[in-house]
């Protein structure tokens, strides 16, 4: 076994097995819940920023359209829960094929473009005029499906499958070639690499990792409003904890979920005047003095980083 490969399962299996217990011994299922969903999307942020280049500031567009996929193959398809989350995963794929103009974009106006699209399908599933199908701005009820337990247990499938894509990325020819790209594109066609190719398929990637997390948590919470599967914290939140762990690694959102939604939970209810200033203070700090993310600080030990 190589022992990249050795080091990724020491991070992954203790981790999913962690969060697989967790929920027989701890009270608080939501916030399991949520650290669960929010390491995906910092994952699925790192698909497509880490490995790619591309900042996707609008990325809970892909959530929140996974979340009404559910919800409309629950409503008016009485599908089962597990085949509505699978769908939201293809929900998350087809937007991510409609916006692939996107990508000729780069930097901040990828960035921005991107923001503009999640508000744009914001917007249009808020319609009113599509209450008979999305229930507009009233909100969706699908208390005849709620089961917080089977959510869960979907919720770490999914998180097994991210980290599985992540560690590929990460240990295959595939994942190299998507690096070149991000360092430099024009070399990268040079040598052969189908740049455009390559960066549609981790866009579409990244987009069914989040179309599959909104789909688990819309399974989960059972009852929503459009603002709140599209609220903008859960792009935000997932940039800045891939940023802060580190990116085009495993271990380093990992680290960025568990430190910064840690604080956040801690500190963030109850105190959020201090929570915003030790925010800010650890991001300000982690830009000017490790821009490569927490985890570099093993990597200038000379430590291994999966």
């Amino acid at each position: 076994m190589p022992s990249a490969f050795k080091h990724t399962l020491f991070i992954v299996a203790p981790l999913l097995a962690v969060f697989a217990v967790l929920p027989g011994v701890y009270e608080n299922h939501l916030l399991l819940f949520n650290f669960v969903i929010f390491l995906i999307l910092a994952q699925g942020v790192n698909i497509i920023y880490g490995f790619t280049g591309y900042l996707p500031f609008g990325y809970v567009g892909f959530f929140g359209a996974g979340a009404y996929g559910f919800a409309i193959l629950v409503m008016h398809y009485q599908a089962p829960a597990v085949i509505a989350v699978l769908a939201a995963g293809l929900v998350g794929v087809a937007l991510g094929l409609l916006l692939t103009p996107l990508l000729r974009l780069s930097g901040a106006y990828f960035a921005i473009a991107n923001l503009a699209a999640s508000l744009a399908v914001l917007h249009f599933v808020a319609n009113p005029a599509l209450e008979n199908i999305t229930r507009g701005p009233y909100g969706v009820s699908l208390t005849g499906t709620f089961n917080p337990t089977l959510a869960y247990s979907a919720a770490l499938a999914v998180l097994a499958l991210t980290l599985g894509a992540v560690v590929f990325l990460k240990n295959s020819g595939f994942g190299l070639a998507l690096q070149a790209v991000r360092e430099d594109a024009v070399s990268a066609s040079m040598a052969g690499v189908n740049v455009v190719r390559m960066r549609v398929i981790a866009w579409l990637a990244s987009a069914l990792v989040a179309g599959l997390a909104g789909g688990v948590y819309a399974w989960y919470v059972s009852v929503f409003y459009p603002d709140n599967v599209f609220s903008g914290d859960f792009s935000i939140f997932a940039i800045v904890f891939a940023l802060f762990g580190g990116v085009a690694t495993i271990s380093g959102p990992i680290v960025g979920v568990i430190i910064l939604y840690g604080i956040y939970n801690l500190i963030g209810f109850t105190t959020p005047q201090y929570f915003q200033l030790i925010y800010g203070l650890l991001i300000m700090g982690l830009v000017l003095f490790l821009p490569a993310g927490l985890v570099s600080l093993a990597t200038r030990r000379g430590w291994h980083v999966p």
